[in-house]
Order: C-alpha cells, then sequence, then structure tokens
C-alpha cells in the first residue's frame, strides 16, 4: 500500500471515529458514578447526542425518553425522591451508558476566592483530619480551574469521588468540615462541588448580563463581545506562548549553574550584586521597573554556638507570586501564590554558628514582585528573634522582554464573568439545596461597590438555576494590623457590605473575626468556619428555629447623658462578655466636633447591664455614634453564651474612604 493510500485510509478512520463519538450519547461530569441527587426536588439529567437520537433515562424502574434539540441538547426531569441509595442509572441512545453507585441526599456548592479553596492538608490537626476523613457517603466533586469568554456546556473534573483520606486532603477545607457537620446533623448523603479560585474577584463570577447594570463593567464586556471567536483564538494562542516561555524561563535560568551549584550555595560569591529593600515591590522606580521574570535574593544572618545545630523558623510575609526558599543551599521550602504568607521550618542539622545563608529565588510573571507584605519578616529560634527587613541582595535570571505580548483585550480570572462562564455556568440547572461563599478580600478596595455587586451577583445565580436557593457566606476574618486609635479600614468596609447583604431572602453569614489570624490572610482554623456556616444552614435552609446560628447583633442604640446603651438580637441564651474583669473592648465612641457635624471617635470604655451594653468616654460628653469591631483585625469580645461572636457594626453613616472606587 502506497503512501498516499495510507494517509487516505488514516483519514477515513479518522472521520468514521469522530462521527461515532459525535453520535454517541455524552453527559456532562456532574451526571457519572457516585453522584449525589438533591432529595426532595425534581432532578434535570441532561446531555448531548445526534438531533433526532432517541435518548432514554432509566432510573428506579422507569424510563424517560426525549430527543435532543437543534443543538444537540437534550434534558429529562426526574420526580422528587427522598435520600437514599445507592441506585443505578441507565442513559440509552446509540450507545449506553450505565451510571453506579447513585445517593440521593443535600448538594451544596462551595464558591470563592482562596479561603474556600484552601485545602485540608494545609488546615489545623491537617495530618489527624484527613486520616479521619472516612465518610464514603459524603461524595467530592471538584472543579478544575478555567475561564471562558462565553458560558460554557461541559466541565472540567475528574468526577464525583467518595469522601476518603486519599480524596480529601487537596479538597476545600471549609467545604469538607461544612459538609461533614450536616452528615452528622441530618444523616444523609452529602454532595460537595467545590469550585474556586484564589485571588479572584465577585465579579468574575458573575454573569455578563447581569454585571452589565453596573456602568463600571460595560466597556470591558462590549470589548469581549465584539468578536469573541477571535477574542477567543487570541486568548488560546497567547497561553500557548506564555506556557513555552513559563519553561525556557526556568531552563535558561542562571541560578541554576552548569557544575550542579546554584545561587543559594553558602560558597558563592554574591559580592557584586546590587540591593533592594524588603518587604517591597521591585518593580519602584531605580530597581527593576517593568521587570517580569526570575530574581534572586540573599540575606546572612550570624547565629551563636548555643544556637547551632537547633530548628529555627523563617518568616518571610508574602512573595509575589512563586518562591523557592534555600537555608546554606539547602531548598526548605516553596510556595505559590501572593497573598500566601510564607513560614519555612530550618532543620537543626543546617544551622551553623556564624554565617548562615537565606536564599529566596522569586518567580513573578505579572505586575508587582517580590518579597512584600506587612506579615512578619524574621527569623526565629531558642527564644530570639532576627528581623529580616532591610536590605538584600539580588539578582535577576532571564529577564522578561521575550515575554509574549498579550492580547489587547485581556480576558484573565479577574474578568467580569469570566469565572461565571467557565466554572459555574456548567453546573446549572444540576440541583442543589444552596450555597456557601467566602470570598471578598480582592474586592476590599473597592467595597462599598461590593453593596451591589454582591446581591447581583447571588440574584443572578439564583434565577440561573430558576428558584432561590439558600446562600451562605463568611464574613471577611480578621487580618492585618490596626492603628493605635480607631480608623478606617477597606476590610471593615467590606465587612458592613457583606452583614448589609442578609437583607436579601434566604441569606446567612458565618462571623470569623475571631478565628483569623493577623498574620495570614489564610487562617488554619478552618473548621469553625464550616461548624458556622453549618449553623447557618441548619436556620436558612432547613427552618431548624431551635439554633442559634448567629452571634450578637446590633439592634438599637439609646443615649443617656453622656453614656450610649445597646441592645442586640441573636443574643441566644444570653449576652457574654469574654474578660475576667467583665470590661468590653473593640468599642469605639463618638460626639460632634463644636460647630461641626465631623465625629471624632475614641476609644469606649463600658459594661454589661443584663443583655445590654453600656458604653462612655469622659472626654465625649454627648456621645452620636457607636462603632464596634471596625478594624482589619477586630479584638471585640462580646458574644452570646453559643460562643458566636457579635457582628462588627457602626450606627453612623459617614461616607466611607472606598465610596467611589469602581
Amino acid at each position: 500500500m502506497n503512501k498516499n493510500r495510507l494517509l487516505l485510509l488514516l483519514a477515513a478512520c479518522q472521520w468514521l471515529m469522530s462521527s461515532l463519538a459525535m453520535a454517541n450519547v455524552q453527559l456532562p461530569k456532574l451526571v457519572g458514578d457516585h453522584m449525589v441527587l438533591q432529595r426532595d426536588v425534581k432532578l434535570p439529567i441532561w446531555g448531548w447526542a445526534d438531533k433526532g437520537e432517541k435518548v432514554t433515562v432509566t432510573f428506579m424502574g422507569k424510563s424517560y425518553s426525549v430527543k435532543p434539540a437543534a443543538d444537540g441538547k437534550w434534558m429529562v426531569t426526574l420526580p422528587a425522591l427522598p435520600a437514599g441509595g445507592p441506585y443505578e442509572m441507565t442513559i440509552k441512545g446509540k450507545n449506553t451508558l450505565q451510571i453506579k453507585d447513585i445517593l440521593v441526599g443535600e448538594v451544596w456548592i462551595g464558591s470563592g476566592q482562596s479561603n474556600m479553596e484552601w485545602s485540608m492538608i494545609n488546615t489545623n490537626n491537617a495530618k489527624q483530619e484527613i486520616a479521619q476523613a472516612n465518610f464514603p457517603n459524603i461524595r467530592l466533586f471538584e472543579v478544575q480551574k478555567t475561564i471562558a469568554l462565553v458560558p460554557q456546556q461541559q466541565i472540567p473534573s475528574t468526577g464525583w469521588a467518595l469522601c476518603s483520606p486519599e480524596t480529601v486532603a487537596n479538597f476545600s477545607a471549609v467545604a469538607y468540615f461544612f459538609g461533614r457537620d450536616l452528615y452528622h446533623q441530618y444523616n444523609v448523603p452529602i454532595g460537595l462541588i467545590s469550585t474556586s479560585w484564589g485571588g479572584t474577584p465577585a465579579e468574575a463570577w458573575t454573569s455578563g448580563s447581569a454585571i452589565k447594570i453596573l456602568p463600571e463593567y460595560k466597556a470591558a464586556l462590549e470589548a469581549f463581545g465584539t468578536n469573541l471567536e477571535e477574542l477567543d483564538k487570541q486568548q488560546k494562542e497567547y497561553n500557548e506562548k506564555l506556557t513555552a516561555w513559563k519553561k525556557s524561563i526556568t531552563s535558561q535560568d542562571r541560578g541554576y549553574m552548569a557544575n550542579g551549584k546554584t545561587w543559594a550555595d553558602t560558597d558563592f560569591d554574591a559580592s557584586t550584586w546590587l540591593t533592594m529593600p524588603v518587604p517591597s515591590n521591585w518593580e519602584q522606580p531605580g530597581i527593576l521597573p517593568d521587570y517580569d521574570g526570575i530574581v534572586w535574593f540573599r540575606k546572612e544572618i550570624t547565629l551563636t554556638e548555643e544556637e547551632a545545630g537547633k530548628p529555627l523558623t523563617l518568616h518571610l510575609a508574602m512573595i509575589d507570586d512563586i518562591d523557592i526558599t534555600f537555608f546554606n543551599g539547602v531548598k526548605v521550602g516553596t510556595t505559590s501564590g501572593y497573598e500566601a504568607v510564607r513560614e519555612y521550618v530550618v532543620p537543626g542539622n543546617l544551622v551553623k554558628a556564624g554565617r548562615n545563608v537565606i536564599a529566596v529565588r522569586v518567580e513573578d510573571l505579572f505586575g508587582g514582585g517580590g518579597i512584600w507584605g506587612s506579615s512578619a519578616l524574621d527569623v526565629s529560634l531558642a527564644g530570639r528573634v532576627i528581623p529580616l527587613a532591610g536590605k538584600w541582595a539580588y539578582q535577576i535570571g532571564p529577564d522578561g522582554k521575550d515575554m509574549p505580548k498579550a492580547p489587547t483585550v485581556v480576558f484573565n480570572a479577574g474578568s467580569p464573568s469570566s469565572l461565571f462562564n467557565g466554572m459555574i455556568a456548567p453546573l446549572i440547572p444540576y440541583a442543589i439545596k444552596g450555597a456557601i461563599w467566602y470570598q471578598g478580600e480582592s474586592n476590599a478596595g473597592r467595597a462599598h461597590q461590593y453593596r451591589t455587586l454582591f446581591p447581583i451577583m447571588i440574584q443572578d445565580w439564583r434565577q440561573r438555576w430558576g428558584y432561590d436557593f439558600p446562600f451562605l457566606f463568611v464574613q471577611l476574618a480578621n487580618f492585618m494590623r490596626d492603628q493605635e486609635q480607631p480608623a478606617e479600614y477597606e476590610w471593615a468596609e467590606l465587612r458592613e457590605a457583606q452583614t448589609m447583604t442578609l437583607s436579601l431572602p434566604k441569606t446567612g453569614m458565618a462571623v470569623a473575626i475571631d478565628i483569623g489570624n493577623p498574620d495570614d490572610i489564610h487562617p488554619r482554623n478552618k473548621q469553625d468556619v464550616g461548624k458556622r456556616l453549618a449553623l447557618a444552614a441548619r436556620k436558612v435552609a432547613y427552618a431548624d428555629d431551635q439554633v442559634v446560628y448567629s452571634g450578637p447583633t446590633y439592634e438599637s442604640m439609646t443615649i443617656e447623658g453622656n453614656k450610649v446603651r445597646l441592645k442586640f438580637k441573636n443574643i441566644g441564651s444570653g449576652l457574654v462578655v469574654k474578660d475576667i474583669y467583665g470590661y468590653v473592648r473593640g468599642f469605639a465612641i463618638a460626639g460632634t466636633d463644636e460647630g461641626s457635624s465631623t465625629k471624632k471617635f475614641v476609644w469606649a470604655k463600658g459594661y454589661q447591664e443584663g443583655n445590654d451594653i453600656v458604653l462612655y468616654n469622659d472626654a465625649v460628653k454627648a456621645p452620636v455614634a457607636v462603632r464596634y469591631g471596625w478594624s482589619n483585625n477586630p479584638d471585640g469580645n462580646i458574644y452570646n453564651r453559643e460562643g458566636l461572636p457579635a457582628v462588627p457594626f457602626r450606627t453612623d453613616d459617614t461616607q466611607g474612604i472606598t465610596f467611589g472606587r469602581k
């Protein structure tokens, strides 16, 4: 057989195989082995087949037939079912698909940015929690990260998995702990769909048709919509070139020398390197403006004979974006993500008396780069803390001059509707009980806008699914340091916007201001976050009127001379001040300057009287306003007896610092 005939035969075979593939019934990744169907509601089951092809779904002894629409999509609706299983389902067209081990129970979506994405392996007591996560009736579905210019039909995922120590380690910790609490409470199968992406804003999770009512997103959406096919082509070509370039710069990194040595080695001579202040952004004037690529940093510390041989901890604040960290030439850790706080334990065998070298290889391909942030930057060991802030030596690896040029219209994971199209739309119309959400950090600089944006997103999802499902969210945890005196904070305004969103029906909020970490935007205590979300679910989604699901919530303020009396709702079995002497913390009080409407807040003193809080400050003769927990890192101590913290609030409506930001 000659070469041309062989090529023709191969082409014919490929055409035949592709034709057969098109004729086969296909299913969304959500419909597969081990899936959990939502109990007590009608159940849409869908897929794709050839136009005119008869598709029959057989489930629990009944069959349902349908023919695909012109676009090849078909759908049947199964009747509502109580919790139970396992069951099997047969879907037959020109091919036959058998789906096994189906359970009926409760299905929840968990979405948001990095704190929802945060995996079990990085939580408190991770090893034990993972080892004990053997719940075959809890099923996990992980949506892989993807962006799209238009709503997608199929979603990238490996499908449903039984919850086990092997499957849960890299799953969303908040979603798992939430689902586990519900499983223990109701003893029904639980399906958890995790669809999150760190560092992303709420507008990316909102559909284009919903978000276009906000004028600030109109231009971007119009740019995306001019020629979607061409823009999609440009984006794919750019992604391919960028991937190849990333591989090439790693291989060209001069810091990895031909003799197996690296720039991190203690005997490497870095005396000719320049220096820059750390923490800082390297793309500042006079250092590395407009630089994207790899930079190696070095810092030397001196240790005593008594400290030699003892383990130490490196705190390296935050690094934009990826670091590989070495101590005396040996790699001790690596982390990806500009928001992640770096903390690495160095074993004692690497710790020497005298000169020790810390080296950090930083890779950043977009925007600012470097060792940055307000978190700890030091070495701690044997009761001593050695500050690392100051001048660090640095040298660049390959620079980014040959980096592929991004398309004129930039479309990424932060673009309006990009994640809705790629990671939410393909989930619809799979029947769910509700959604849990942990996000807001990326919108804190535009907190006033979030008052409108966040409710739009919730209503958008509900409209797409066709019903007002419960939507529960986490209020931002405490993070970063505060000023000594009462002040204005973006994170306080974002928390206020989240609280205001509770005006929507069937919403609930888990307050986390007491379980965060001022030095880490990713607090490790996800157990209590999941527990508090589950309490909200019991009230909002399951109508359990006996459960106390919220901490004390501001109700009213009464002026009594130079004092203010506050009343609260949601006090459960009673209000509690967590202080051995009963002193309140976290309150600020304000009067008005004489002849002015300007309010000046000062810290308030106060005490509990019954279930009320009475506040005063001797310098404020005529108080007019009160704030509680209005900071980055609230230290308030007001709880109910059920152990839930009071919700931050303010009684004034002063225009905030994020007003007008878009």
